[in-house]
């Protein structure tokens, strides 16, 4: 992969949810999806639904996309609950920050959905500066959502993004 050492040990469950993150760079999409397909695995994933338009919608929606609304609130989280729960097998993509501007203030969604739906939450980097693109460890959600939100940022802390500017792992 041009350079890029993939390492992906984590078991191929038929139902989880990968948090991928840094994501500063719309390389970090195509990075990540390549790096999964090497090994034999497709995971879906979210993405803001400007993109789904024509052409480009039905080439992501083929590959596993599925748009995000612009207005987000409960009722994404809820909807994704129910596809894993509907599912035989899925397996989604989740950049928690949820943009690839600097944010230091993470989407929790995905901590929500990896509770609700009872999956494996596995954690995914993408490191630029070492070319590794991981998906290493399972993290298992507490229900304190800050406790687990800090505990991901620091796993992400060792990661150094395309643009490291726009990567925040500190808190607010």
């Amino acid at each position: 992969m041009a350079g890029w050492e993939v390492e992906i040990s984590t078991p191929d469950y038929p139902k989880c949810l990968i948090c991928v993150a840094p994501h500063t760079s719309n390389w970090d999409f195509l990075l990540g999806e390549l790096a999964y397909r090497s090994v034999g695995r497709k995971a879906g994933f979210l993405m803001k639904e400007a993109w789904f338009r024509w052409p480009l919608g039905y080439f992501f929606r083929a590959i596993g996309g599925i748009p995000v609304p612009k207005k987000r609130g409960g009722s994404l989280t809820e909807s994704i609950v129910k596809k894993f729960n509907d599912s035989q097998r899925l397996v989604l993509a989740i950049t928690p920050e949820g943009t690839r501007k600097a944010t230091a203030k993470w989407r929790t969604g995905f901590l929500h959905i990896a509770m609700e739906a009872d999956i494996p939450l596995l954690l995914g980097g993408i490191d630029y500066k070492y070319k590794i693109i991981e998906i290493t460890r399972e993290y298992k959600p507490t229900g304190d959502i800050e406790a687990d939100m800090r505990a991901i940022k620091q796993f992400y802390s060792q990661f150094y993004a395309k643009y490291p500017e726009k990567f925040i792992t500190a808190d607010e």
